[in-house]
């Protein structure tokens, strides 16, 4: 997998178990306040798609993950 691979499945991940916890239906929910976090994440890629600069992206490169076209 390339480096932007890698930050769409962390992203990806993360928005749907930040939802599962924040959302009061799911069967493991925990707090409201976890949605805050599913708005980061999706933040941080809307301006990384206008930016082209993504931390966790710079991150993955310095440990020798190939980096995507």
């Amino acid at each position: 997998m390339t480096s932007w691979q890698i930050v769409r499945v962390f992203a990806g991940s993360f928005i749907l178990l930040s939802l599962a916890l924040g959302v009061p239906q799911s069967p493991i929910y925990v707090s409201s306040y976890w949605l805050f976090f599913t708005a980061f994440v999706g933040a941080n890629l809307l301006q990384s798609g206008f930016t082209r600069w993504c931390p966790l992206e710079i991150i993955m490169r310095k440990l020798g993950v190939t980096a995507g076209t």
